[in-house]
């Protein structure tokens, strides 16, 4: 399946929370990293879309995705939590920093595109 195909749908998906927008937002991201042509198999997804990278912590500490609190608060975060957290100021919660936040979005963007190509590969 080609990774077109993938963001085609993800972009038709209706996302009911920022959370959800955010991770579809994630997920068409990294497809368009690989580029639209790039074919997409099942089982072979996850290694695609980590380029490289171990896990999905170490793609987002490692710089692979956005570095930035605000930016990533911006991404995930309904307005009542931006202003909760200072707009990215404060700590997402006592467990986590920012970049685990998104380590955690990625993670499920990544089995939002393994469904789709699960699906129709």
């Amino acid at each position: 399946m080609k990774a077109s195909e993938v963001i085609a749908e993800l972009e038709g998906r209706r996302g009911r929370s920022a959370w959800d927008r955010g991770v579809t937002s994630y997920a068409v991201g990294m497809l368009e990293e690989l580029g639209p042509g790039a074919e997409l198999v099942p089982g072979g997804v996850r290694e695609a879309l980590l380029n490289g990278a171990a896990d999905w912590p170490a793609y987002s500490w490692g710089g692979c995705a956005l570095a930035y609190d605000a930016d990533i608060a911006r991404a995930l975060c309904a307005p009542w939590e931006l202003r909760r957290t200072r707009g990215g100021e404060l700590q997402p919660n006592r467990r986590e920093e920012w970049l685990d936040v998104q380590a955690r979005a990625l993670a499920q963007a990544c089995r939002r595109i393994e469904r789709i190509v699960g699906t129709r590969g």
